[in-house]
């Protein structure tokens, strides 16, 4: 199924730029790994924002914790950078405009 994901990236108090901007890049070679392996469909950050917007593909919700937790920011153990993440399950429009053949009936 998929996913659209969006999230700010921030930057924990007390951590310098290098750090912040090192875990950032480790975090995109896996993003570019995701996109190159079909897992992750589209992925963009927001010009002159730190925040990521993407379209992500899971089978089941065990799928997307194991994807998730697998990301440098996880295992590196900085999760907090990720602030208001937002999942919102995606369905194919057409889909929708069937069922409301149905329902204006």
């Amino acid at each position: 199924m998929e996913f659209l994901f969006i999230a700010d990236i921030v930057k924990p108090a007390g951590m310098d730029d290098k750090e912040f901007f090192q875990i950032w890049k480790a975090e995109s070679e896996a993003a570019v790994a995701g996109l190159d392996a079909g897992g992750i469909k589209h992925l963009w950050k927001a010009a002159g924002q730190y925040k990521v917007v993407g379209v992500f593909d899971f089978p089941d919700g065990n799928a997307m914790d194991a994807a998730f937790h697998s990301l440098p920011i996880w295992t590196m153990g900085h999760h907090e950078m990720v602030q208001n993440p937002q999942l919102l399950p995606l369905r194919d429009y057409r889909d929708w405009a069937a069922d409301l053949q149905k329902l204006g009936s």
